[in-house]
């Protein structure tokens, strides 16, 4: 090869470099200018409960994977609109999205606390997330959603929630008949149980109940979780803790977001908002782990709570008024959207609930057998 050949070829790919760099130079302020997609996000959860920080969870990992192109801003309860209010707001516009609980939306239609407080035919909450994604459950939520409210909002189920206490109470409680007269908070379908054992149900949202029990407004409540009730002012109210109830035996939350803002979101940031959900499901699975059992503990040891369980003439007495919710609720044929809806919803639950829950009582070791025989004595 000549001299003068070597030199042209040189020559050549000196200037499709030059013309490729001049390119892309061309092309970097379109890459600037590109907006970011900045989606408002208020959580039902007051700034300091672990709730809230969950739904930070969530949005971090949303704005690490998506880099500049989406941000999710998340907001406290009450920052635009009261916690109670949230599905409205997504529907509506005023907020892109939200993170909840469906027993929240229970007084729009009692088929909503299906998909959080549900029945406790459920062994855990990881079962109902199993139904929700793999046993027709988002298929019926979708129903419910779209179909019978006609509700410009979608959503998806994330982070398995154990079994909530009975709650705090004034004064110690051993019999299910001291539950009748009661002024007691809880949300969703555990409303219509206790109204069933006698009691005068309070629905509030969380910031308020520790208010409420302070004044007398109500004489026992109950919210979620250990860390929750700590650091919401639980133990400086009320000293009597009971947990283990079948009131609301599992639960997950919720993650709305405006139907119509959603899909006009490229594909990739659809599955992001979605993936990024089952991602912090697992995270706060761990999480809580650590946190829960850290309070608990604290509460009993430098708060004076004193951490009894449920009693089980209570626990007895919840499923016998479960029986009786369940058949009301399935018999209600004021209209389509009311028992009949309840209960292909329950039907498809109880479905997955006889084959899973046989797998897992079957197949899964006991345990409280090892737990004992490890540290019981120790």
């Amino acid at each position: 090869m000549s001299d003068s050949t070597i030199g042209s070829r040189r020559g050549l790919l000196k200037a499709t470099a030059v013309a490729a760099t001049g390119a892309a130079v061309l092309a970097t302020p379109g890459v600037s200018r590109a907006q970011t997609v900045t989606l408002r996000f208020q959580s039902t959860w007051p700034q300091r409960d672990i709730f809230h920080e969950f739904a930070q969870d969530y949005v971090t990992r949303v704005n690490s994977l998506a880099g500049n192109r989406l941000r999710v801003e998340l907001l406290a309860a009450g920052a635009v609109v009261g916690a109670f209010q949230l599905l409205d707001a997504v529907h509506t516009g005023t907020l892109d999205g939200g993170h909840g609980v469906s027993a929240y939306w229970f007084g729009r239609n009692k088929a909503f606390s299906l998909f959080g407080t549900t029945p406790p035919w459920f062994g855990d909450a990881n079962q109902l997330l199993g139904w929700f994604y793999y046993g027709g459950g988002e298929a019926l939520y979708k129903e419910l959603l779209t179909d019978v409210l006609r509700l410009n909002v979608a959503g998806f189920m994330s982070g398995p929630m154990p079994t909530q206490p009975l709650g705090w109470f004034r004064n110690p409680i051993e019999r299910a008949d001291q539950v009748r007269g009661l002024r007691y908070r809880t949300v969703g379908l555990a409303t219509d149980l206790f109204q069933e054992m006698g009691a005068a149900v309070v629905a509030l949202p969380g910031g308020e109940i520790v208010p409420a029990l302070e004044r007398g407004v109500i004489d026992a409540a109950e919210f979620n979780n250990p860390s929750s009730d700590r650091v919401l002012g639980f133990p400086d109210v009320a000293k009597n803790f009971y947990i283990q109830s079948y009131h609301q035996a599992v639960e997950c939350f919720e993650i709305l977001w405006n139907k119509t803002k959603l899909e006009a979101l490229p594909t990739e940031q659809q599955a992001i908002l979605r993936i990024c959900a089952e991602a912090a499901s697992a995270d706060m699975s761990w999480k809580l782990q650590d946190r829960y059992s850290r309070d608990l503990l604290a509460m009993a040891q430098t708060q004076g709570v004193n951490v009894r369980p449920t009693p089980r003439p209570i626990l007895d007495a919840q499923l016998q008024a479960w029986d009786r919710v369940i058949a009301k609720m399935e018999g209600d044929n004021s209209t389509p959207a009311n028992g009949p809806l309840f209960k292909k919803i329950c039907d498809s639950q109880r479905d997955w609930c006889r084959r899973v829950g046989n797998f897992e009582l079957r197949y899964q070791v006991s345990p409280v057998v090892s737990y004992n025989h490890f540290f019981a004595q120790r």
